[in-house]
C-alpha cells in the first residue's frame, strides 16, 4: 500500500462529505417547499454546473473502470464502440431541452415519474413505471458500489469488504444530507478530478510506454486484432457498433438519472452551455479512458482482471501523488453516478409513491425525515446485494441500462411531443418493451447482430404508437396542461 496514495483519497472522501454537510444546511435554509428543494435544487443549476452533472452522472463505473477493462481485452475497437457516447449531453438537453423545463414548471414536476403521471393520468403507468426504477436502479447502483470497492482496495490494499464499507457510508452520508444540491455540486468537484486525472494518466501510460508509435508497435505484437475496428476475433460487428448509437446515445434520453437535470437547469443560456460543455468533457474522458484501457496491453499484458486495469496501469506508471491524483477521477465518476441514482430511487419511493397515492399533503418534517430515512436505507440495501461481486461489471452495467431504456424512453419523449400519446399506449410501451428486453438478454443476446436493446426499443415503439391511436385521446385537460 502507498501511503501517498491513500492521503490524497482520504482527503477528497472528507471534501465530499463536508459538501454534503454544507448543502444540508442550504435545504434547511430553502425558500421554497423541501421536497423541489431537496430533489431538484432548487431549478437553479447554471451551465457549468449543469454540464458537470449531466455528463458525471452519465459516465459511471462502466467508463473509468469495466469499460477500460473490456478495451484491455478487445483493443481499439472498443474505443470506437465507446465513442458512441459522445453526444449524451447534446441529445439529453437539445431533444428535451426547454421544453422539459418549461413543462416541469408549469405542471410542478420533480421527477420524471411526475411528469409520466401528469402525462398520462393514470396509476398503472405511474406503479410499472415505479417497479421499473426500482429493479433496474438497484442493478445499476449495485455496479458502481462494486466499482468503488474494487477501486477502493486497488489504491489502498484493504480487503473488498472494508473498502465497500467505507465507500458506502460517505456517498450514502453526502447524498442523504445534502440531497440534489450536494449531488450536482459534488459532480462539479467530481467532473474537474475527472478532467484532470485523465490527461495526467493518458500522458503518463504513453509517456511510460516511449510514445505512441511504440506503443502500438507492442501492441500489434501482442495480438493484431488489438489494433482493428473490429477487436480480438471480430467480437465487434458493424451492426453491433452502430447499434451502441442507440443503446449509450440516443437511448440515453430515457434515463431518469440524466433525463430529470433536463428539469433542474436555471435559464436558457444555462442549457447552451451544458450543450458545449459537456460534448467536450464526454469526447476527452471517453476516448482517454479507454484509450489507455487499449493500449495498456502494451504497457503490462500480464492484468488478469479487467476491471482492475486501471487502477493497476496508474500504480506503474505515475509516481504515487499523481497516482493518488488520478485515482480520485475514476472515484469521483462512480460517486457522481451512484449518488445521482440513489436520489432518484428515493424520490421514486417517498414523491412519486407515497406523497402521490398515500399523503398528498403530509407535515414537512415527516417528508424530511422520511426522504433522509428512505435514501439511507436504500443505500443499505444496496449494499447488502453488492456484498458479493461479479467478475465483470461492464455487462451488469449495460443490463441496467438498456433496461431503463426500454421502459422509459417512449413514454418520456412521446409523452412530451406528440399529442395523442396516451396511457394505454404508454402502458404497452412500457410492459412489452421491457418483457421484450428480458427475453432477449436470456435468449436472443444479438438479434440480427445488433445489441439487444434495439429490437425491444422497436417493440415499444411500435406498440405505443398503435395501441395510443386505436384507444381514447388524452384528456382535453392534460392537452392544455402540456401545449396550451
Amino acid at each position: 500500500m502507498q501511503w501517498e496514495i491513500v492521503v490524497v483519497m482520504f482527503i477528497y472522501l472528507a471534501l465530499n462529505i463536508g459538501i454534503g454537510l454544507y448543502c444540508a444546511r442550504l435545504n434547511n435554509q430553502a425558500k421554497g417547499g423541501f421536497l423541489e428543494e431537496y430533489f431538484l435544487g432548487g431549478r437553479g443549476m447554471g451551465g457549468f454546473v449543469l454540464a458537470m452533472t449531466l455528463t458525471t452522472t452519465y459516465i459511471s463505473a462502466g467508463s473509468f473502470i469495466a469499460g477500460p477493462g473490456v478495451a484491455y481485452s478487445m483493443g481499439l475497437g472498443w474505443v470506437l464502440l465507446a465513442m458512441t457516447q459522445l453526444p449524451v449531453g447534446y441529445l439529453v438537453l437539445g431533444v428535451l431541452g426547454k421544453r422539459f423545463a418549461i413543462v416541469a414548471r408549469k405542471i410542478n414536476a420533480v421527477t420524471v415519474i411526475d411528469f409520466l403521471k401528469q402525462r398520462y393520468d393514470s396509476k398503472a403507468v405511474v406503479v410499472l413505471s415505479v417497479i421499473g426504477i426500482i429493479g433496474f436502479f438497484l442493478a445499476a447502483i449495485a455496479v458502481q458500489f462494486i466499482g468503488g470497492a474494487r477501486l477502493f482496495q486497488s489504491m489502498t490494499g484493504y480487503s473488498y469488504e472494508h473498502s465497500l464499507i467505507v465507500f458506502s457510508l460517505v456517498v450514502v452520508f453526502y447524498v442523504t444530507f445534502g440531497g440534489f444540491r450536494g449531488v450536482v455540486l459534488t459532480d462539479a468537484m467530481q467532473g474537474i478530478v475527472m478532467f484532470i486525472g485523465t490527461a495526467i494518466l493518458l500522458v503518463g501510460v504513453v509517456v511510460y510506454g516511449g510514445g505512441v508509435q511504440t506503443v502500438m508497435t507492442n501492441l500489434s505484437a501482442v495480438n493484431p486484432d488489438l489494433i482493428t475496428p473490429f477487436g480480438v476475433k471480430n467480437f465487434i460487428s458493424i451492426p453491433w457498433i452502430m447499434s451502441f448509437w442507440i443503446l449509450v446515445g440516443f437511448g440515453t434520453i430515457g434515463l431518469p438519472q440524466v433525463a430529470v437535470r433536463g428539469m433542474g437547469y436555471k435559464d436558457s443560456k444555462a442549457m447552451h452551455q451544458a450543450i458545449i460543455i459537456g460534448t467536450v468533457f464526454t469526447g476527452f474522458l471517453m476516448f482517454g479512458m479507454h484509450f489507455v484501457g487499449a493500449i495498456g496491453k502494451a504497457i503490462d499484458p500480464a492484468i488478469k482482471i479487467g476491471d482492475t486495469v486501471i487502477p493497476e496501469l496508474t500504480k506503474k506508471t505515475l509516481n504515487p501523488w499523481l497516482a493518488g491524483l488520478f485515482l480520485t477521477a475514476p472515484l469521483a465518476a462512480i460517486m457522481s453516478t451512484v449518488s445521482s441514482q440513489l436520489l432518484v430511487l428515493s424520490s421514486t419511493i417517498i414523491k412519486d409513491l407515497y406523497v402521490s397515492y398515500v399523503n398528498p399533503n403530509p407535515e414537512e418534517r415527516f417528508i424530511k425525515r422520511t426522504s433522509l430515512i428512505i435514501t439511507a436505507v436504500t443505500g443499505a440495501i444496496v449494499f447488502i446485494l453488492s456484498y458479493t461481486p461479479p467478475d465483470f461489471l461492464v455487462w451488469l452495467n449495460l443490463f441496467a441500462l438498456a433496461g431503463m431504456e426500454s421502459v422509459f424512453l417512449w413514454p418520456t419523449l412521446l409523452g412530451l411531443y406528440w399529442k395523442r400519446a396516451n396511457s394505454s399506449g404508454a402502458l404497452a410501451s412500457i410492459i412489452l418493451g421491457s418483457a421484450a428486453y428480458i427475453y432477449c438478454h436470456n435468449f436472443w443476446a444479438r438479434p440480427l447482430g445488433t445489441h439487444t436493446i434495439i429490437l425491444p426499443l422497436l417493440v415499444a415503439l411500435i406498440s405505443f404508437v398503435i395501441v395510443s391511436k386505436l384507444t381514447t385521446p388524452p384528456k382535453k385537460e392534460t392537452i392544455r396542461a402540456f401545449w396550451g
